[in-house]
């Protein structure tokens, strides 16, 4: 076995596709985009860069034929609460079913990033946001939402053999469009919708300044300091709402408020990876035409959430129904009489929710969901006498 640092375009191109070729096979895969990878660790677009560096990794067998890969990553931004040591990241882990190669990919992380002063490694997390290519599949098996980590059963195996230990789990919830809420959310929504001072409203496109605005104020309040989270802008936001907009679905976008400041929000985006599955991870001018073609044709049953919250002062309140039961009104296309006429989608998923936010856990299953799928995101002590492994948060 050989490893090979990725500094050339060769090599970079390489480390992009060990991914296809070790998981191709698995019916259930879903290729991600090849830009969507370059991006995380190109220095001109990826804002880690600006507090953190990155070295990447391919591993080759005796016949030069790719079997593995790894990134390391130091990021003086990246803390969880009651870390009280210097820990790295690793990610964007592929290897064949072979826990001699696993070992050097992981052995090569770890020193890279004692020379970096770490104590511990976290893995396999991406060198940026939590809401892309974080934690390990290990439950639910089934073809991922866009943005979502997918990997074979065996890699769980191969890094709890190297010694690594769950550090927290997130869990994602599903469920069916087409089956009716459950009745104590309608009589919640009720005892809010009685007071005219609350009111709901979809995004609008030609309104995007206000609801980035809206959305900065709700995230900070309800998600700001927690799990290592840091406070977003409303211009990061407005950013992230503008690059949304090609693929943006009004209806199912909702804010929430109280006296016209926002309280809640529930965004949510059609599943991108029903589309991007037919791309082959590529997407340039070619099939960017053929993507266009793809959203006219052939329709999007499932749509992901992004971000649910409550701001802390109306939790526990009422306001989770309320903007939900509004939501679905749109969404499920309910009628008069309360029954379910035609929904906008059929599946619902959403993004991961960790298993140090209870609050949230409660209401993802209040929804009448099941549990989708489990990843988990992995710690690494390189020193355990030392510093014995932090507790779950």
């Amino acid at each position: 076995m050989r490893l090979v640092e990725v500094n050339t375009p060769d090599t970079a191109r390489q480390f992009i596709q060990v991914n296809y070729l070790l998981q191709k096979d698995d019916p259930n895969y879903i290729r991600p985009l090849n830009k969507d990878i370059a991006t995380v660790f190109d220095p001109q677009k990826n804002k880690a860069f600006r507090h953190g560096e990155v070295a990447r990794w391919i591993l080759k067998d005796n016949n030069n034929k790719l079997i593995g890969r790894i990134a390391a990553f130091v990021n003086s931004r990246y803390k969880n609460k009651g870390d009280t040591i210097p820990v790295g990241g690793m990610g964007f882990f592929e290897c064949i079913n072979n826990q001699q190669a696993a070992n050097l990919l992981l052995d090569t992380a770890k020193t890279w990033l004692q020379q970096k002063g770490m104590e511990a490694m976290d893995g396999p997390i991406n060198f940026g946001e939590r809401d892309r290519w974080w934690g390990l599949l290990t439950e639910g098996f089934t073809p991922p939402v866009y943005g979502l980590n997918y990997n074979p059963p065996y890699y769980q195996q191969l890094l709890e053999n190297y010694g690594f230990k769950s550090f927290f789990n997130q869990v994602c919830f599903a469920l069916d469009v087409r089956k009716p809420l459950q009745e104590k959310f309608f009589s919640r929504h009720a005892a809010i919708a009685a007071d005219e001072n609350f009111s709901a409203s979809p995004i609008q496109r030609n309104n995007i300044e206000k609801f980035a605005a809206d959305f900065a104020k709700v995230y900070n309040k309800a998600w700001a300091g927690h799990g290592g989270i840091k406070q977003l802008d409303e211009a990061v936001v407005l950013n992230m709402f503008n690059a949304m907009k090609p693929v943006l679905d009004e209806r199912i976008c909702w804010f929430a408020y109280y006296k016209n400041e926002p309280i809640a929000i529930w965004i949510n985006l059609p599943d991108l990876n029903q589309w991007f599955k037919y791309l082959d991870g590529r997407f340039g001018l070619w099939q960017k035409l053929y993507f266009l073609w793809i959203k006219r044709t052939r329709p999007n049953k499932k749509f992901t959430g992004l971000v649910f919250g409550v701001v802390p002062e109306f939790q526990g309140k009422g306001v989770d129904a309320y903007i939900i039961v509004e939501g679905s009104k749109v969404i499920q296309d309910i009628q008069t009489n309360g029954s379910i006429g035609k929904p906008v989608y059929n599946e619902y998923e959403m993004q991961w929710i960790g298993e140090f936010n209870p609050k949230m856990i409660s209401v993802a299953e209040s929804l009448g969901t099941y549990r989708s799928r489990k990843l988990v995101t992995y710690r690494y002590m390189f020193d355990t006498t030392t510093h014995p492994m932090h507790p779950t948060l």
